[in-house]
């Protein structure tokens, strides 16, 4: 008895320890799970948390829609943004301002967030945008052309060089073999634009996406010049970013179809 009884209590222990090892050995297939689970819903790219975007001040109003809709999509997210002329965002952007992703109105300014060691990865272009004749609401002037803009008495400004939509008004006017003194030139095309909104300026050069944008609080003339200025839009991850992740969601989501949807109902050109 005494030696049947000892083969029983052995018994009972060993599927003790069975029953104990497959416990832990669920725990663990379970924590290993959950784990597994995180990095596959990191790697899917459900995007959490807040990400900070710098973007071309003509990008404002179509960004604005992507991110209220990015926002809607991705419960728990939010897109904060900074808009303004490329250059002053690229020096920015190399000065250690913190962003996760830079939408720039030209590969020049982008050029200077790359060359600086400041991109993640390929900057891809997702847009691009051409130039407009912005007048007076009605066109009071009777503006047709680039040449109209020389007539003595004009006020009309353009953006700085320094900036896409100054380049790309030096680029047509080179184009055209015109020169053209305007009053003023501004940091970027939002500025000016409101110039003419103000009436402070009898036209300005402008991306056509800020004239659909502005309704009829100014007129839109079309050039055959503008087609020698075309600007390509790029935009990347940045390497300081700190929500990696949803910094790529909103990229992939910029250039998704609903993204190129709204790009292109405001006026933008597909790449």
């Amino acid at each position: 008895m005494p030696r049947s009884e000892g083969r029983m209590r052995r018994g009972r222990l060993g599927v003790a320890g069975v029953v104990a090892g497959a416990l832990l050995g669920l725990a663990a297939c379970s924590s290993s799970g959950s784990d597994a689970s995180a990095r596959s819903d990191g790697a899917s790219g459900k995007p959490s948390g807040e990400v900070t975007v710098f973007a071309a001040a003509s990008l404002k109003e179509s960004f604005t829609t992507l991110g209220e809709r990015f926002e809607e999509r991705y419960p728990g997210t939010e897109v904060t943004f900074s808009f303004g002329g490329s250059d002053a965002l690229a020096a920015s952007i190399t000065g250690g301002a913190p962003a996760d992703v830079f939408a720039s109105a030209s590969p020049r300014t982008m050029e200077i967030v790359t060359a600086a060691g400041a991109a993640s990865g390929k900057p891809a272009v997702f847009v691009r945008n051409q130039l407009e004749i912005a007048t007076l609401p009605g066109n009071p002037d009777g503006i047709t052309s680039l040449k109209d803009l020389t007539g003595s008495g004009l006020k009309v400004v353009l953006c700085d060089e320094s900036v896409p939509c100054g380049t790309a008004a030096r680029q047509a006017l080179d184009a055209s073999g015109l020169k053209l003194t305007p009053v003023s030139y501004e940091e970027d095309v939002k500025s000016a634009l409101n110039k003419v909104v103000l009436k402070e300026a009898d036209a300005a050069l402008v991306y056509r996406t800020d004239v659909r944008a502005a309704g009829d609080k100014v007129a839109g003339v079309d050039f055959p010049e503008s087609a020698d200025a075309v600007n390509d839009y790029p935009i990347t991850l940045l390497k300081e970013s700190g929500n990696t992740a949803t910094a790529e969601a909103f990229i992939r989501f910029v250039r998704s179809g609903e993204g190129q949807r709204v790009l292109t109902g405001a006026g933008f050109l597909q790449p």
